[in-house]
């Protein structure tokens, strides 16, 4: 079946992997719409080798077409993902606008791939330090039960988008040759430091990333009680998230026991060497579908806890594969 496709953000950098992932994995794009506000219209991409000119987004850019991939942000996917809807698409949304809404299913194709026949036309793709967090943490919770999960993250520049892994790398030089800098994206000294997440926070201490981490997490699992916490921190990383997971079971087990889930587990990949002491890192990862575990290791204050190391690139599977990977569910 050939997919009438259209991209929404197409200028991105969730866009840009949407169109090369689009093409790796041979997706059956019939007929492609690139879609992005005016300033952008008349831009060239490319797609499969032949330039493809990206299109104002409006209200009409939807008619005759079967999935729309929506990347450009929450305020205009709650304006035009319901004329998407209305024209007959179905919207697969990466942005946060209808992750909690009832009725809208929230989806990690290798933890509740089941969801995707529950959407009204629109189905939402977590926050990427859910996905990255859920992929290890779901085959575990199956196997063994986990209790609580204390989540501690390290968030790349490119969580906050393409401009913003502009400004570390600008920032960055401007450091070294010692000289001014004036940064536009984001709110703090990025070169050579890190801080607290900088989404809004909320009257009881969370910002908003780590309040996504736990509600999310809570709706895939369809456990409203499930015990996670966060701490999200940005770090002058390009791209690739990393996280810290304590994780407390029902019960004891062993680590090799934990491994031998992991190494089944879909979409997760162990990465380590434990006499030369290297886990993964965000190198690893960039640019690979992976999530990427190490380091596995009994917690030594309490019984039945298990600590990890996880990386993941939050562009790919934080994002753009994660939503392909929705569509090759609905379509293929």
């Amino acid at each position: 079946m050939a997919v009438k496709t259209a991209i929404m953000g197409a200028t991105g950098a969730v866009g840009a992997e949407l169109l090369t992932l689009l093409e790796e994995r041979n997706f059956p794009v019939g007929e492609l719409r690139v879609l992005a506000s005016h300033r952008s219209a008349g831009k060239k991409l490319k797609f499969k080798g032949e330039d493809i000119t990206v299109q104002e987004l409006t209200h009409d850019s939807f008619e005759g077409i079967d999935l729309v991939l929506a990347s450009a942000g929450g305020s205009i996917s709650r304006e035009f993902a319901p004329s998407a809807v209305k024209a007959g698409a179905i919207v697969v949304d990466n942005t946060s606008e209808f992750r909690m809404t009832e009725g809208v299913p929230l989806v990690v194709p290798e933890v509740n791939p089941e969801a995707i026949k529950e959407h009204k036309g629109i189905i939402a793709n977590p926050n990427c330090s859910t996905i990255i967090m859920v992929l290890p943490v779901f085959p575990i919770h199956k196997a063994f039960g986990v209790k609580r999960a204390v989540i501690s993250t390290y968030q790349a520049a490119s969580g906050a988008g393409a401009k913003a892994m502009q400004e570390l790398l600008d920032e960055t030089r401007a450091y070294l040759d010692n000289k001014p800098f004036e940064r536009t994206v984001i709110p703090h000294p990025y070169a050579f430091n890190l801080f607290a997440h900088n989404s809004g926070m909320g009257d009881n201490g969370y910002c908003q990333e780590e309040t996504k981490m736990v509600k999310e997490t809570q709706k895939m699992f369809c456990e409203p009680n499930f015990r996670v916490t966060a701490t999200c921190v940005r770090v002058p990383v390009l791209r690739a998230h990393s996280e810290s997971l304590n994780l407390e079971l029902e019960k004891d087990v062993s680590v090799e026991e934990v491994y031998e889930v992991l190494k089944a587990a879909e979409g997760v990949e162990i990465l380590e060497d434990r006499a030369a002491n290297r886990w993964p890192m965000p190198l690893d990862a960039t640019s690979k579908d992976p999530v990427f575990v190490g380091r596995v290791r009994k917690d030594i204050s309490q019984a039945n806890t298990i600590e990890m190391w996880i990386t993941g690139d939050q562009i790919r599977k934080g994002a753009a594969l994660n939503a392909i990977q929705i569509a090759e569910k609905l379509f293929c």
